[in-house]
């Protein structure tokens, strides 16, 4: 069953099941990185208590000794979908966010070193700030759109969608080949060059072209 499309943020963070990241998908990011183009969306999963409403602070657990931020378009599914074409994609599409996937690159190298997970360190608690949701006829094209992040005023980020390798057709097709979508998933579409650690005290803004922005404090657990 689809969502009715004039809901707000409140209700695909509390409605949603589940939250799809795609990594390393700028090529920015790649070249920057000198790290090979993937060939199919690098996907993985987000739980729903990662969630972080603007007004609350983001929280770097304790256990972690670098986290770092990660400026994304979110696109919030409309309707269930299966194996889904790249040329129907974009139905089932109910609307978008600005999002911030935090990571605690700590955990992920020492994962990667090993061949682990990384779920701890993509979904710890706060790991996933969100907007206010935005309608779908708000943007008519999801691949034109600026994306910054300041910390402390300063700009760390600065990108815009159109660089994406995989684009969101895309990433809904690749990823419901595997699982199904439902309404209020939100799909993570990956950062531009530029993510790097913050810590406890930083003050964290970003934007998603002239249609969303978040201001969050930072505090250590």
């Amino acid at each position: 069953m689809a969502f009715q499309r004039n809901q707000d943020a409140a209700n695909f963070v509390v409605n949603g099941k589940k939250i799809v990241g795609v990594a390393l998908n700028y090529m920015c990011a790649v070249k920057a990185r000198n790290v090979p183009v993937p060939t199919e969306p690098v996907v993985f999963l987000k739980p729903t208590t990662s969630y972080l409403l603007e007004g609350c602070p983001i929280v770097l657990p304790k256990v972690f000794t670098k986290v770092a931020y990660e400026v994304e378009l979110g696109v919030v599914i409309g309707s269930r979908c299966k194996n889904v074409s790249k040329a129907d994609a974009m139905q089932y599409v109910g609307g978008y966010c600005l999002a911030l996937d935090l990571t605690a690159q700590c955990n992920l190298t020492a994962a990667r070193a090993k061949g682990g997970s990384w779920t701890l360190g993509k979904g710890f608690d706060t790991s996933t700030p969100v907007s206010r949701f935005i309608p779908m006829d708000a943007i008519d094209d999801p691949h034109t759109l600026p994306l910054w992040l300041k910390v402390n005023g300063e700009i760390k980020q600065s990108g815009c969608t159109a660089d994406l390798i995989f684009k969101v057709p895309d990433i809904i097709s690749y990823v419901s080949k595997y699982m199904t979508l439902e309404p209020n998933d939100l799909i993570l579409t990956g950062t531009p060059h530029g993510s790097e650690p913050f810590k406890a005290g930083d003050v964290i803004d970003c934007g998603l072209a002239d249609l969303a922005t978040m201001h969050f404090k930072v505090k250590g657990e």
